[in-house]
């Protein structure tokens, strides 16, 4: 059996991105291990402390920063997290000052929005109908 125990997302300040992961997304730091100038930095869900973590990946590999920026110029998210609520989120985010280029909106099955994390990705949540 073959289960997903760590996924990334690329970050261009560790720091500032775990600001935000944590302080405004909700997350909660699992693990930081320093590694020179960068560290292993990952994330999880409260609700599932023990499952899928979130590495914030510093940008220290010229192809992969052009790949996240080409992404974010075409509009194209990251990453995709699930949430019970969109709207409540949307309103939550929003009020702390998270930028969204896509508003709640369906999309066949679900809801989705996307939002800006500052960390130079577009972070999509998705809600099932």
């Amino acid at each position: 059996m073959i289960k997903i125990v760590l996924t990334n997302v690329p970050v261009d300040d560790q720091n500032k991105a775990l600001a935000f992961y944590t302080d405004i997304l909700g997350f909660i730091k699992k693990k930081e291990v320093p590694l020179g100038e960068h560290k292993w930095l990952t994330v999880v869900s409260p609700q599932e402390q023990s499952g899928v973590e979130l590495l914030l990946e510093p940008m220290a590999f010229e192809p992969a920063r052009l790949y996240q920026q080409s992404l974010k110029e075409a509009g194209i998210p990251w990453t995709s997290f699930a949430v019970d609520d969109i709207q409540k989120e949307y309103e939550r985010l929003s009020n702390l000052g998270v930028q969204f280029s896509i508003p709640p909106r369906e999309a066949g099955t679900v809801m989705i929005a996307v939002l800006d994390d500052t960390c130079g990705n577009y972070i999509q949540l998705m809600q099932e109908l």
